[in-house]
């Protein structure tokens, strides 16, 4: 299967200034495989910054911003216990995935992605990609069912996109592809965002649903940096095929 963060507007200030632009039934529908042609170059069209605030009137204050997820920089106030409780097994799910990929067969494919496919690989800084676009291609490990699908699967690369709202959230989006995600990225610790989204699937899908409309399209992940101009998704026990799914993004 195929990040916003939301803050005040002091914390915006300083995300653009100080910091450089700086799962789970077996029941639930099964999404559709990812078939749509890559990209080479990035996808167009998504701003560098928000548009400015407008000023308020003498007459009556403007209302606050509640931004897409209810205006909180908390992700645990937003996503569901159930999906939370996947971030705590994700030692577990990198551990599994892995194992599970190499002895079916694929250990030098995950060789070959070197600090993508490295639990221990985030690093300080620029956590988070800052807006603009970019690519982005998924690698899924592991089979969420016992013998049912691959142990590995490695998809072409798609464009992706963030931006930063007016109202300060920081969206992700994967844009092009048939298994395509949106969400918001929240704060977490020093090496790590979390990513709070949902999937749309399918070229007949035009929009994204919200998280929590949809229990089988519903994402919790953290985001990390993993090297210049390079970060990852980790999804841990997706709730779609894999045991562990990565979304590659770079610059």
């Amino acid at each position: 299967m195929e990040t916003l963060m939301r803050r005040t507007p002091l914390a915006v200030l300083a995300l653009m200034t100080t910091t450089a632009l700086a799962a789970c039934g077996d029941n639930s529908p099964a999404a559709p495989t990812e078939a749509s042609p890559a990209v080479t170059t990035p996808a167009p069209g998504v701003p560098a910054q928000a548009a400015s605030e407008a000023t308020a009137t003498p007459q009556s204050a403007a209302a606050p911003d509640e931004g897409m997820q209810g205006g909180t920089d908390s992700w645990r106030q937003i996503a569901k216990a159930a999906d939370a409780s996947l971030l705590g097994r994700l030692d577990q799910a990198w551990r599994m995935a892995r194992a599970e990929a190499e002895d079916g067969g694929f250990s030098r494919q995950v060789e070959a992605l070197g600090p993508l496919a490295d639990p221990n690989a985030a690093q300080t800084g620029r956590i988070q990609p800052g807006p603009g676009t970019y690519r982005c291609r998924t690698i899924k490990m592991g089979r969420r069912v016992e013998g049912q699908g691959l142990a590995y699967v490695e998809y072409p690369w798609f464009a992706c996109s963030v931006e930063l709202t007016p109202g300060g959230d920081l969206v992700l989006t994967k844009t092009t592809g048939s298994q395509r995600t949106r969400g918001l990225i929240y704060p977490d610790t020093d090496r790590r965002a979390v990513y709070v989204g949902a999937q749309a699937w399918g070229a007949d899908e035009k929009t994204f649903p919200a998280y929590g409309d949809k229990a089988e399209r519903d994402q919790v992940g953290v985001i990390e940096r993993i090297g210049q101009n390079r970060w990852r998704l980790v999804l841990p026990w997706p709730k779609q095929e894999a045991k562990l799914e990565l979304l590659e993004i770079t610059g």
